[in-house]
């Protein structure tokens, strides 16, 4: 019998947790001028969307404040009336899917990886319900050119994403995946139960 894989899901909590707090310290304690409100009004009684702007932290990295009405960084970046409900939809059904593989693998590394994309699809889709966009903050830049403003849950994705992928391309041959034997030892016991 495999353990629960149920205390991922704290992973996922504490992800769009740290998620939210770093918007609302770029948000209020970076961008905006008093009276700040503190963290739960900002949460529940969101204000309306600030301008483009940005603080120079470093001469590599900016606080910036733009909105994403798209997917991670920026990409089908769409103003539509239905763009967030339907991104939104779509990650739920996503999350609940990547859910259901969380609770069944045997990979602890493939239940963090799960996780991480969980927890960093929901921050962003509580943006999207609160604002109709989601809060891109971080701009780092090189000689002029910026990488995409990106925020925490993007980054929880991406991570979640390549360690999804480097997972399957490392353990490709299923020598190397304890998964994927268990896998095939159940297929083959299932086979021969059927034959006899």
């Amino acid at each position: 019998m495999k353990p629960s894989n149920a205390p991922f899901f704290l992973l996922s909590l504490a992800m769009i947790i740290v998620d939210q707090v770093s918007k609302w310290a770029a948000d209020v304690l970076i961008l905006r001028v008093p009276p700040l409100p503190d963290f739960w009004t900002w949460l529940t009684q969101p204000g309306p969307r600030l301008p483009f702007s940005a603080v120079e932290i470093t001469p590599y990295f900016n606080i910036v404040m733009v909105w994403n009405f798209g997917v991670s960084f920026g990409t089908l970046n769409y103003q539509s009336a239905w763009g967030a409900v339907i991104l939104s939809s779509l990650a739920v059904v996503l999350c609940l899917i990547f859910s259901v593989w969380l609770m069944r693998t045997h990979s602890r590394i493939i239940a963090a990886a799960l996780a991480l994309v969980i927890g960093g699809a929901m921050g962003n889709v509580i943006d999207r319900m609160r604002m109709g966009a989601v809060m891109d903050f971080l701009d780092f830049h090189v000689a002029g050119w910026h990488w995409p403003a990106f925020n925490v849950a993007d980054s929880c994705i991406c991570i979640g994403v390549g360690i999804l992928l480097f997972h399957a391309r490392l353990w490709k041959d299923s020598r190397h995946d304890p998964e994927l034997l268990k896998l095939r030892d159940l297929a083959k016991t299932g086979n021969r139960d059927r034959s006899a």
